[in-house]
């Protein structure tokens, strides 16, 4: 055969922990984004790098484990993944846990440098060297030299402590002939959020787009990437030919050509199923089906012409309130299931067709509950099945792994799935008793590349069922449900009553879609989380805000008296209730209820004008009465999202007035044009916040900008020391031109999802008011709030804004997945009762978004030990 050109690289490192899956998913995508075409491979059977991969270079991320396949599958599925969908340019493959750690027992057996000999790929060697200096050399060289079939070509330096650190480390690593391609220091790096089984999906995480444009810039600047390039196209030509999915075509039988004729297999996906190999699809279309994506939590049908269910792995208990309440599509599933319809389920997907998981009602298809278990299940293991069934005949083989915390009682039905080595696990039922098992149901994760049989054998049983669907519900035997109280709470309301006090936060809680506060993101971004981290340390000093001033100052073109760093805009609302003078304060409603509660505790009790909600919340600067001196309006406004025009506003300035705006949302508005601020605010003060972008609520960081004399009356009742070191810190680096660009894309993605939520109010026959900021403001009608909470969803009732009533709902922009949620439980509670009635169907209600699907994307899955 001819020889393979295919340029390529292993990133390794010495153990778990030194940064290997942050720098290989950088690498990625700085590549990615300077033109080339990667092709992204994972040493060992993670299911969650896989995804980070995917994301930075718009591949499919797939796994090479020869004991999940084989030694001889290897190259060629190197090989399949690089020319899939497209030729690459270059191939990173990210190892596993130490360069030589594999299967215990096997002498190195699928690991790293397995792997790497294997493909005969050069190998990069990523080590974090905060721990030490010159031992990091001897370290490498051991590493280089212990065995020779492994070509350690360079290394890459990670939490680089200092400059002279830095130096010291790479002066002695080059001194024995390995090439140093970069060198990062300790704040550097992305790092993605973790939990109990590793990192957080790429596809759970809102941020995972932003902080990998980051990742990227800082890899490229830090990493010797023409360098890295030039190594990987040193590995020799592969002499083998590239996978292909094995056709049924092959053997004589008969599949189907078209993906319109072909029998539709059901893949669960969404945030809580986001595992399964980049073959498995592959597979199912080589075997005459066509597979499509459904979302467990959202979806209530299952998609058109299903005649298979492939549930695959994921964090089924991070998402239990969710899947649970979908009541329609867990009866669909049940239902589908008890007609006999050819089911595999995997891991997540077992314990998704359990009774129960924790006391929220699942599926109930099999006669198990599951709980969360203290104790971590990680292994290899070979298995082989214990009855004819959907898979094959008794006895077909498979070698496969287990990742999880949770555990199912019983342990296996009485048929069980596999027999293996330690006894027996899961479950195989025939439900509609059809004579052959139509249910599989494990905790093993199969490669079905490694016994490509099973795939053929799933898809026969698929097209058998297409071609003769089963009565539902016949004679079927799986257990009854039973009856549970609701897992969350029926009260309608948190509170009796809603004052000016009364704010989002209290409506959320826990099982609850958060749709009632404005907090964009809920952690902080990766990158501003290492900055607080690194600030801990100074913690002991008190803090100091010069250098916040400062930065704040520049950001907006303005001296420096004109910014006073505040605990958060409450506190400045504060601050101007006690300290700026005028006898006839006035708030503009519907409006944030801080700035007139703080007026009422200073002793203050402001006129209110109330806009028309028949003008759309418009404001009329002659309608403000002229003796009013002391004049408060948000912009945009919280609730209504109307952006007022810098004109409006700057009406409203007068003699012997102290007009005061809260642009705590204007960061959130793509190019801000109508912010007051500028170096002209004579009887001005701006109100901002850094709370909403930047997940820092917890935080308390603020600002004013104005009239400096009137912010020096402020700063007279300011408490010594009110603004936190860790929140002058964040206000530094906010303003970064880096954060700046990050803030304004995150500016125009609210925008696309406002848009999305927008149109998906208005196909329910609502009328959300018109406005920009990253909330909506509708009428839903008497009750919807509460309902809404008891279906799963927390809201912001409208009745403790003056002005408004509870038929209002504030509704939080979110991502166009999680938004199509909160339209189909609307579109379900409004029916024929909303304005211009509700008979559309659902894709009317939620309409597609626009903006990229983000699914979770696990960056390492950290690296584990596999044992036998």
């Amino acid at each position: 055969m001819t020889p393979t050109p295919l340029p390529r690289v292993v990133i390794a490192a010495p153990a778990s922990g030194q940064g290997k899956t942050t720098i290989a998913v950088g690498i990625m995508a700085a590549l990615s984004r300077a033109g080339h075409a990667v092709a992204p491979a994972k040493v060992g059977p993670d299911y969650i790098d896989p995804g980070y991969h995917a994301l930075a270079t718009g591949r499919p991320g797939r796994n090479l484990d020869p004991w999940l396949t084989s030694e001889e599958l290897i190259v060629p599925l190197l090989l399949h993944g690089a020319r899939t969908p497209d030729p690459a340019d270059v191939a990173v493959i990210e190892g596993v846990m130490g360069l030589f750690d594999g299967r215990i027992g096997t002498g190195g057996f699928a690991s790293t440098a397995h792997l790497a000999t294997l493909t005969r790929s050069p190998v990069i060697l990523v080590a974090d060297i905060s721990s030490a200096a010159r031992t990091i050399a001897a370290t490498l060289h051991g590493l280089r030299t212990f065995d020779h079939c492994v070509d350690v070509v360079g290394v890459i330096l990670n939490k680089a402590g200092s400059v002279r650190h830095a130096h010291e480390v790479r002066s002695s690593v080059e001194a024995i002939g390995l090439p140093v391609l970069g060198v990062l220091p300790r704040d550097a790096g992305v790092s993605a959020p973790s939990r109990h089984l590793g990192l957080i999906p790429a596809a759970e995480r809102t941020d995972a787009v932003s902080a990998l444009d980051r990742l990227a810039e800082q890899t490229a600047e830090l990493i010797d990437l023409d360098l890295l390039l030039h190594l990987a196209g040193c590995a020799p030509d592969l002499s083998a030919t590239p996978w292909s999915p094995p056709s049924r075509r092959a053997e004589g039988v008969a599949t189907h050509d078209s993906a319109t004729t072909r029998p539709v297999v059901a893949v669960a996906g969404g945030r809580s199923f986001t595992f399964r190999y980049a073959e498995t699809d592959e597979l199912l279309r080589a075997n005459g089906c066509e597979p499509v994506l459904f979302d467990p939590a959202l979806d209530t049908s299952l998609p058109p012409g299903t005649s298979g269910l492939y549930l695959g792995g994921g964090f089924p208990e991070a998402h239990a309130p969710a899947l649970s309440r979908n009541t329609a599509l867990t009866g669909a599933v049940r239902d589908a299931i008890a007609s006999g319809m050819p089911t595999v389920a995997e891991c997540a997907g077992l314990i998704y067709l359990c009774e129960t998981l924790d006391g929220h009602d699942f599926v109930g298809a099999v006669p198990a509950q599951a709980a969360m278990h203290p104790r971590l299940t990680l292994q290899y293991r070979s298995a082989r099945t214990t009855v004819d069934s959907i898979l094959g005949p008794a006895g077909t083989t498979s070698r496969g792994h287990e990742f999880h915390r949770t555990r199912t009682s019983p342990g296996a039905g009485t048929t069980a799935a596999w027999e293996h080595e330690e006894g027996v696990e899961g479950f195989t039922l025939d439900p509609a008793s059809t004579g052959r098992a139509t249910l599989h149901a494990s905790y093993l994760h199969t490669h079905w590349a490694g016994n490509p049989s099973v795939p053929a054998a799933f898809a026969a049983a698929v097209q058998s069922y297409a071609a003769q669907p089963p009565v539902l519900g016949a004679t079927s035997t799986v257990l009854p449900r039973v009856e549970r109280a609701p897992a969350l709470p029926t009260t309608t309301d948190p509170t009796p009553s809603a004052g000016l006090d009364h704010h989002g936060d209290a409506e959320v809680g826990p099982g609850l879609v958060d749709f009632a506060v404005n907090v964009r993101v809920p952690t902080p971004p990766a990158w501003l989380a290492t900055t607080l981290r690194d600030g801990i340390g100074d913690l002991a000093a008190y803090p100091v805000v010069d250098p916040a001033r400062t930065a704040l100052a520049r950001r907006h073109a303005v001296p420096e008296d004109m910014v006073l760093p505040t605990s958060g805009g409450a506190e400045a609302f504060t601050l101007i209730a006690r300290a700026i003078p005028g006898r006839r304060p006035l708030v503009v409603h519907p409006q944030f209820t801080e700035p007139e509660s703080a007026l009422r505790r200073a002793g203050r009790v402001p006129d209110q004008h109330v806009l028309s909600e028949r003008e759309g919340f418009v404001l009329h600067p002659d309608r403000i009465p002229a003796d009013a001196d002391l004049v408060i309006i948000g912009n945009p406004t919280n609730p209504t999202g109307v952006l007022h025009p810098r004109s409006t506003l700057e009406a409203l300035r007068a003699p012997g007035r102290v007009l005061v705006i809260d642009e705590a949302f204007m960061d959130a508005i793509v190019g801000g044009a109508d912010s007051l601020i500028s170096a002209d605010l004579d009887g001005v003060i701006v109100v901002r916040s850094l709370t909403k972008t930047w997940g820092l609520a917890g935080l308390r960081a603020g600002y004013v900008v104005g009239d400096p004399s009137l912010l020096r009356l402020l700063a007279e009742q300011q408490p010594h020391w009110s603004v936190s070191s860790l929140a002058a810190r964040a206000s530094v680096a906010v303003c970064a031109p880096a954060a700046r660009a990050e803030e304004a894309e995150l500016a125009r993605e609210a925008a696309t999802w406002r848009h999305h939520l927008v149109r998906g109010l208005q196909s329910l026959g609502l009328a959300p008011v018109p406005g920009a900021a990253p909330f909506v403001l509708v009428r839903v009608g008497p009750g919807v709030h509460g309902s809404l909470r008891e279906r799963g969803y927390a809201v912001r009732r409208g009745d403790s804004f003056p002005g408004l009533d509870h038929d209002w709902v504030r509704l939080a922009v979110r991502d166009p997945h999680t938004t199509d949620g909160l339209l189909r439980e609307l579109q379900s509670l409004l029916g024929d009762t909303a304005p211009g009635g509700s008979e559309r169907s659902l894709e009317q209600a939620a309409p597609a978004s626009t903006a990229p699907q983000r699914g979770p994307v696990p960056a390492a899955q950290a690296d584990r030990e596999l044992s036998a």
